[in-house]
């Protein structure tokens, strides 16, 4: 259980005692700084604890704020200060500080304000939520005490905490049309007990049954699909919600909100296409298309972010002028939705779903994402190339996970005997070599091209990606491993080949995004021992067109399903084993827009 320290007398008809405890907290009053010590050296080492002010007047949403979220080790707001396991030695080294300094015989009412203080001046980074219309504040008199509870009256606070449940930055569709009431939804789960991951899972499960529903192929599936694809976005906005306003922020949570997003487009994907076969067309390969196209998207938007978020003298006109747009209120919601995000592309793909085919569903979605990739892609290359920006040995580490070289391109660059250009041009010329080989028609052409593209991979990332458009060069090596998959699926030209390769892109895809939740959460990218055993991009790649040239179209389909099921098993044992005993800290994604 949570310690709280109340220091100070207490104020007659003060709430705080009982604010407290209905946070969670173990209510201990100090009367000095000595004793203020010696129950903090009391509490143990595991637990949170906080030191409060006992003139505090304020919302308890804003101690909820400032007291309980899990992401951060330090927090306060004003006349509050607390520590997580985490930060409890810095904690108590400010208190210690604070009371050598007083003589330990006087406890002044502005311990918890002094301590922050210290904890700053010790470089210690110290979270002060947003607290809006809440109010915070130790009055130092009776008139100013009154005049502060009259504040806190003044301002409804579930009012407050209900409306920031909702992200402040959000696509078109979730903000008018999911937002205004899946927020009940979300306080009437917290208020049962409910966990965000609860909530999660049955989002995955409603989405899984709408992709079962698709399967069927016929009419009145294909609109049961539709809606339960709609419903399970609903509770996709819920979990978030419910960990916004019950503040139950978790390293698991945050990972399954990120990938069961992406398992649930790409499950209902596979649904379509199931269902458009059972009615005679195929449409794998659209499907397939779709969730390259998808993949690839977000991989622009992980490098370009990981590339930016820490770069000095990070300016660029570009980024003004998108600014400046942004302040004018019609131009934000078009361009929301132009690119496309997941509330918009979801409610089309449901409708699309229900009234029309999955080929058209597919053509639809396709134009619509493609013509949004390059809005998006063209929006970040313009401002890469107009800012001023160094980038840190940190984002080039980023991107070179991100890249995801394997044991053979590791091999190039230690006997490197020269580098032989830009990291992106290198990349592009890899991937140039590949493709068209791909395209000639000679057997073992693709093999040559794809040991060419493996050379191009190792010396590409012979240097740190700190270049201009160097955030680009793992979006090329995404499309390039998905691309060539699929183009050789499709060449095979027998039933199985395509859906395999599905599923292989789907194993791989999977990989690649929980690099990135890896490197988000600062735990590090994925393990050595991963990339090698599943043989990094251009290993994969090579292997493909090995098969695909030495195999008949029947082996290779085989020979995709076995390598698809084993890249998946690897990928899947470690992900879970990660994230499940992570010590990373608690942390919550608000999600990609797209």
């Amino acid at each position: 259980m949570s310690t709280a320290i109340l220091t100070g007398q207490p104020v007659p008809g003060s709430s705080i005692e009982a604010d407290l405890r209905s946070l969670g907290f173990d209510v201990r009053t100090a009367a000095d700084t000595t004793e203020a010590e010696t129950l903090l050296a009391a509490v143990p080492g595991d637990r949170r604890v906080a030191v409060v002010d006992a003139r505090f007047v304020g919302h308890l949403h804003a101690l909820r704020l400032g007291l309980t979220d899990p992401r951060f080790p330090l927090a306060a707001v004003p006349g509050a200060v607390t520590a997580q396991p985490a930060g409890r030695q810095a904690l108590t080294r400010a208190v210690a500080r604070e009371h050598s300094a007083g003589g330990g015989t006087v406890l002044l009412d502005d311990l918890a304000d002094r301590v922050v203080t210290a904890l700053d001046a010790d470089g210690c980074d110290v979270h002060r939520p947003e607290l809006g219309s809440l109010v915070a504040t130790v009055p130092a008199d009776p008139q100013t005490r009154n005049e502060a509870r009259q504040a806190v009256a003044a301002v409804d606070d579930e009012a407050v905490r209900l409306k920031s449940a909702v992200k402040s930055r959000d696509g078109f569709f979730t903000t008018h049309f999911i937002s205004p009431y899946s927020r009940y939804i979300a306080r009437w789960c917290a208020r049962r007990g409910l966990t965000p991951n609860q909530v999660t899972t049955a989002s995955l499960l409603t989405a899984l049954i709408a992709a079962a529903s698709a399967a069927t192929g016929t009419r009145p599936g294909f609109v049961a699909a539709g809606v339960l694809l709609i419903a399970s976005f609903v509770l996709d906005c819920v979990d978030g919600q419910i960990a916004r306003y019950a503040l139950k922020y978790s390293t698991l949570g945050a990972w399954l909100d990120a990938t069961f997003d992406r398992a649930k487009e790409y499950a209902y994907y596979a649904g379509l296409a199931l269902g458009a076969a059972r009615g005679g067309d195929d449409v794998w390969a659209l499907a397939l298309g779709a969730m390259i196209l998808q993949t690839c998207r977000h991989v622009v938007d992980f490098s370009f972010n990981e590339a930016n978020h820490d770069a000095t003298a990070n300016t660029s006109p570009t980024a003004a002028l998108s600014d400046k747009l942004d302040s004018v209120g019609w131009t934000v919601w078009v361009r929301r939705m132009i690119v496309l995000p997941i509330g918009e592309r979801w409610a089309m793909i449901a409708v699309l779903t229900a009234v029309t085919t999955p080929r058209i569903t597919f053509y639809v979605l396709l134009v619509g994402c493609a013509f949004a990739a390059t809005y998006t892609t063209a929006g970040r290359v313009l401002r890469s190339l107009t800012r001023k920006a160094r980038r840190t040995d940190r984002a080039a580490q980023a991107l070179a996970d991100l890249a995801d070289n394997g044991p053979l391109a590791a091999f190039v660059d230690r006997v490197n005997p020269g580098r032989l250009g830009a990291p992106l041009l290198i990349a592009a010329a890899g991937t140039a070599v590949l493709v068209f080989s791909l395209f000639s028609g000679v057997t073992w052409a693709p093999v040559s091209g794809a040991f060419v593209y493996a050379v191009t991979a190792g010396q590409a990332l012979s240097r740190p990606l700190k270049g201009t458009l160097d955030w680009l060069v793992p979006p090329v090596f995404r499309a390039a491993e998905y691309c060539t998959v699929l183009i050789l699926a499709a060449k095979a030209e027998v039933n199985g080949a395509l859906p395999a390769a599905f599923g292989l892109v789907a194993a791989v895809a999977y990989h690649h995004y929980d690099t990135v939740y890896r490197i988000r959460g600062n735990a590090g990218a994925s393990p050595a021992w991963l990339v090698r055993a599943i043989g990094g991009h251009e290993g994969r790649t090579l292997l493909v067109t090995v098969l695909a040239a030495a195999l008949t179209a029947s082996q290779f389909t085989v020979a995709l399903t076995v390598l698809a099921v084993a890249v998946a098993l690897l990928v899947l044992f470690e992900s879970i084993r990660f994230w499940v005993s992570a010590g990373a800290p608690a942390v919550h994604d608000e999600g990609e827009p797209a």
